[in-house]
């Protein structure tokens, strides 16, 4: 091996290491719900995926999250939250809401019918 056989080597290992480290390891801040009429909301974009796709709220306070589906495929026709035992159709271009009052504070995943979209509520 010469030195440019190295140093290509070890470039490629190391972009490997950050881009495994940005899609799998790297902690995402996730989005405030801002306050309006009573309700902790925030709108939520559903395109091959939720944008955003985590929600911070606080324990305690009725939450209003708001899903606007912009697309057609099947996996994202609907949004299950398990721990809350909700969920709700998204027909394509509508505003669909989804309320509930989180009790206990900790993180709780919401995601499409098939598991496929995930999204996560951090409740505080």
């Amino acid at each position: 091996m010469d030195i440019a056989q190295i140093t290509v080597t070890l470039v490629g290992l190391g972009l490997s290491v950050l881009i495994a480290w940005y899609f799998w390891f790297s902690e995402k801040k996730g989005v405030r719900a801002q306050a309006a009429g009573g309700f902790q909301e925030a709108k939520i974009v559903v395109k091959g995926g939720y944008t955003p796709d985590v929600i911070v709220v606080k324990a305690g306070k009725p939450v209003r999250l708001t899903f606007v589906r912009q697309e057609t495929a099947a996996c994202s026709e609907m949004v299950v939250f398990g721990d809350f035992n909700k969920s709700a159709k998204l027909p394509p271009g509508e505003e669909v809401p989804v309320e509930f009052l989180p009790q206990k504070p900790g993180e709780y995943e919401f995601a499409c019918q098939m598991g496929m979209l995930r999204g996560k509520l951090i409740v505080e």
